[in-house]
């Protein structure tokens, strides 16, 4: 199986949305294979579909999004790795809370390879330090192909948090890469990790790359064979 990575670096939220619609459908109709965009948004808010709005505690100049995914708000920004899997889950066994846990194996992987222990707590979605949590996940899925993500916080300014309760769990402490490692670390560098990570996990055997959505995912793009990456 064959994974495009697109990655087409700082986007605008309301356009990665609309990206993800079109993938959606491109995946449904098999036009497309399974697809991770990876990426950063501008400061924003984004609540699930049946998220609290009460853990808005200040959201400020810092646009709000109500969108289609499970769980309640929390926030993208710079230095943030965000994550959309646009993925056939009749592929995957058609189990979502498996999907869930795979993704979290996903970070968990991903944060290994530069040190980092994390683990999952029962009964929350995400990925923990500790008693921090450092990636948060809700998805959404629309005939058996899931969308929306992941998102993990590599340089993130975890100040934005202080103006919500992070996924609806008061107390919460969000934390980071770069808090942990206490260093700044190179976004595409821990991106291409993940990316490996992820397709080692759902079982893609190549990677075909693409810098941007401006054109078609099925461009000739570089592939890469996983079989050959160390």
């Amino acid at each position: 199986m064959k994974l495009a990575c697109i990655t087409p670096g700082l986007v605008d939220y309301t356009t990665a949305l609309a990206w993800q619609q079109t993938l959606v459908e491109q995946r449904i109709a098999a036009e497309i294979p399974d697809s991770l965009v990876l990426l950063e948004h501008p400061p924003v808010f984004t609540l699930g579909r049946g998220g609290d709005e009460r853990y808005l505690l200040n959201p400020g100049q810092v646009p709000v999004h109500r969108v289609g995914r499970g769980g309640e708000v929390t926030f993208h920004g710079p230095g943030q790795l965000v994550g959309y899997p646009i993925l056939d889950l009749k592929q995957n066994g058609k189990d979502v809370h498996r999907y869930l846990r795979l993704l979290e194996d996903v970070v968990i992987a991903t944060l290994a390879a530069w040190g980092i222990t994390a683990t999952r707590r029962d009964g929350l979605t995400g990925v923990w330090v500790g008693t921090d949590k450092i990636a948060s996940i809700g998805i959404g899925v629309r005939r058996w192909v899931a969308f929306h993500g992941f998102a993990l916080n590599v340089n993130t300014e975890l100040s934005y948090f202080s103006a919500i309760v992070p996924c609806g769990l008061p107390g919460v402490r969000m934390t980071s890469m770069q808090q942990l490692l206490k260093e700044e670390l190179p976004l595409d560098t821990v991106q291409s990790t993940l990316v490996r990570s992820f397709a080692r996990t759902f079982g893609h055997q190549e990677i075909v790359w693409n810098m941007s959505l401006q054109a078609p995912v099925l461009k000739p793009p570089p592939t890469e064979r996983l079989a050959t990456v160390p």
